[in-house]
């Protein structure tokens, strides 16, 4: 797949997550529900994470470079984020 088109199709996902996003929190505010910081945290990390990719994606590195970056990155995230909920719940 070409770059600009791998780029460009992570660009229509990340705009379709957030207008996705944007449409949770109308339904959440016409219903009047709580508006929580956690949702708006991950909507934007989302966002941010989709065109980080896709930015990555167009460097001019080789391409195996790139999967096991972004597999190690993803990994490592991963693990962060599931420390971090463990030590949440015990405390």
């Amino acid at each position: 797949m070409d770059d600009w088109l791998a780029e460009l199709l992570l660009g229509v996902l990340a705009v379709a997550l957030l207008t996705a996003f944007i449409i949770v929190v109308i339904v959440r505010l016409a219903t009047k529900k709580p508006i929580k910081a956690h949702m708006v945290m991950y909507a934007l990390c989302l966002g941010t994470g989709i065109f980080t990719l896709a930015f990555f994606m167009t460097m001019d590195i080789p391409k195996i470079a790139k999967i096991v970056t972004t597999i190690t990155l993803g990994i490592i995230l991963i693990f962060v984020a599931a420390w971090r909920e463990q030590r949440a719940k015990s405390d």
